[in-house]
């Protein structure tokens, strides 16, 4: 069960992380990325982002892009959110695989 912290810590990094994925969208060319969700710890320390990628090329190929850049968008989330948390988590990203798991389903109700 999370608190209300943690539920009004993981809204502002969801938030704050689709605006840096705006600004650093130029390493990520014809891909779109939203993050869908945020689960932070309950020590603050380690932040869960969930990202839907709609691209050309490979899911897997864009995420590993992201994971190799997670130093950079953990300096731009503290230089953002640095007044008001004591410490930025650290980030861990994984893909939300939902919308193809409600599809899935929808297609075989259809059937």
């Amino acid at each position: 069960m999370e608190t209300t912290r943690q539920n009004k810590i993981a809204r502002l990094i969801q938030k704050d992380m689709g605006d840096i994925f705006i600004k650093m969208s130029h390493h990520f060319t014809n891909a779109m990325i939203t993050v869908t969700a945020v689960k932070i710890s309950p020590d603050l320390s380690v932040a869960k982002i969930y990202v839907s990628i709609f691209s050309p090329r490979g899911k897997e190929e864009i995420l590993s892009l992201i994971k190799a850049k997670k130093t950079e968008f953990r300096h731009e989330l503290g230089l953002l959110e640095g007044k008001q948390l004591r410490i930025i988590p650290n980030l861990d990203f994984f893909i939300d695989d939902s919308l193809d798991y409600i599809e899935n389903i929808d297609k075989l109700l259809k059937n």
